[in-house]
């Protein structure tokens, strides 16, 4: 087939793989990239498929594994305070000038508006923008 199909065939492949996220069509990507560099030597179009399917086989069993692993792992638990920017949250107590008090992932937070200028109404949802020791400091959500 050709070196130069099989290089544009491992660069479609891994355009597609940007897609999909599965490692597969990368490791598809990486067995045509070998098979180009072999068909360099000018081998039969038959050798040149074996020699896909063999190397494509082995970066699945070898390399697939070892990326799944190291890219598809957890992160760390967070249980600190500062995890809960950027949650939603219900407010029980309008939240003005003075402060007021949202319901946070089930618990009750003293709270207060990042614009201090801005009432927000018992009910409405909120997103927390920092944690200020014991108080989350929300904006009212659209």
């Amino acid at each position: 087939m050709g070196a130069l199909a099989w290089f544009i065939a491992a660069i479609v492949l891994a355009g597609l793989e940007l897609a999909a996220g599965e490692f597969t069509l990368l490791m598809l990507a990486a067995g045509a990239l070998t098979t180009a560099g072999v068909a360099l030597i000018d081998l039969p179009v038959i050798a040149e498929v074996a020699v896909f399917a063999v190397s494509s086989a082995a970066f699945w069993f070898i390399l697939r594994p070892y990326l799944h692993k190291r890219f598809h792992t957890p992160s760390a638990y967070d249980d600190s305070p500062r995890a809960l920017v950027g949650a939603s949250a219900e407010v029980i107590e309008a939240i003005n000038s003075r402060g007021g008090q949202v319901r946070l992932h089930g618990d009750i937070w003293s709270a207060r508006s990042l614009d201090p200028a801005v009432e927000i109404p018992e009910g409405s949802r909120v997103t927390v923008s920092d944690i200020d020791g014991p108080v989350a400091v929300v904006w009212k959500e659209r």
